[in-house]
């Protein structure tokens, strides 16, 4: 009598889930799409039950395979744990991953992270893009993403809080010299603002009132620019104000060279979120680099010096808020 041996074809059968077609399933694991065809109808074939069901337009797991689709990704899990058990600390990280950050921040707070992991890891091989375009982890094979801003709810990922990036009103102190201090958000209208946005189409800014609900205020100002960091330079050479995220501006606050405008204000803040696949088959690797994230940005993250700024300390949230729009 034959005995099925269905871990022949579940690394083809996780791979299909990931990739969602059998097609992209096929490039990745370098087969044709007849072979990986061939693959799942002899796992079927072995448990006696049909795993997907297939029409022309889509793929999607039967309730027999979603329910063996969670067995053997626990089942990963333990193998991969057990693993990492037993080898050296020089080898638990080791392999290809991929990373999808957002440009900004990604360069200046999480690459450098990354890099000293990888410095740790030497058996590690990082394939990092920074992008703030919203890629799909799955649809693009992206191991692990780093995303600002509210998430939709997918049943394909897992996210893991990073804390909160909080949005802070700043001036160069000739500008408040100048012009003097705002004392209430009706006074932005009478300053100049540096804005985000281009083609006349400026965002506006978002505040919070006393009783936590989102405040949207429309300001104007001489200059639009489309990129945080320009901004940053224009607030800097003195030009206005300009609402900033908390981890762009820290050092140059903590030096002086800004100054917080309306710091008793309650600004809106975006949550910031390690993403992954569910069914990741590199899910031991991928948690034990976003372990390491939450260590450098959990409970307080780096850009937290804990040094007042004109007597208010910088904000220092890390449970996720409730976000609407795109953080600049």
């Amino acid at each position: 009598m034959k005995t099925p041996d269905p871990f022949r074809g579940i690394r083809v059968f996780m791979q299909v889930i990931q990739a969602g077609s059998f097609t992209l399933a096929a490039e990745r694991l370098d087969m044709s799409k007849s072979g990986v065809a061939k693959s799942i109808a002899r796992l079927e074939a072995d448990l006696g039950v049909r795993l997907f069901q297939r029409t022309t337009r889509r793929l999607s797991l039967t309730n027999e395979g979603r329910q063996f689709s969670d067995g053997c990704a626990r089942a990963i899990a333990e193998l991969e744990n057990a693993q990492m058990q037993v080898t050296t600390r020089q080898q638990e990280l080791a392999g290809r991953l991929r990373v999808d950050l957002p440009v900004v921040f990604g360069r200046r707070w999480v690459l450098p992270a990354l890099l000293e992991i990888a410095a740790a890891y030497p058996a590690l091989e990082l394939d990092v893009t920074l992008s703030d375009r919203r890629v799909d982890p799955v649809e693009n094979g992206i191991d692990l993403v780093i995303r600002i801003g509210s998430l939709q709810d997918s049943a394909t990922l897992i996210a893991k809080p990073l804390g909160v990036q909080q949005a802070v009103l700043v001036a160069h102190p000739d500008y408040l010299d100048r012009h003097g201090r705002p004392q209430t958000l009706d006074d932005l209208h009478h300053h100049a603002c540096i804005t985000f946005g281009s083609g006349g189409q400026a965002r506006p800014w978002h505040f919070l009132d006393r009783h936590g609900h989102s405040l949207s205020l429309t300001v104007h100002g001489r200059l639009g620019l489309n990129h945080s960091e320009a901004i940053l330079d224009a607030a800097l050479a003195g030009h206005g104000i300009a609402l900033l995220s908390d981890w762009l501006v820290a050092e140059h606050l903590s030096a002086a060279r800004l100054r917080r405008v309306l710091p008793l204000v309650s600004t809106q803040g975006f949550p910031i979120h390690a993403v992954w696949q569910k069914n990741q088959l590199l899910s031991a690797r991928v948690r034990h680099v976003v372990d390491l994230l939450e260590k450098r940005f959990v409970p307080k993250a780096p850009w937290h010096v804990g040094a007042l700024v004109d007597g208010v300390a910088l904000p220092q949230r890390t449970s996720s808020l409730v976000a609407g729009g795109s953080p600049p």
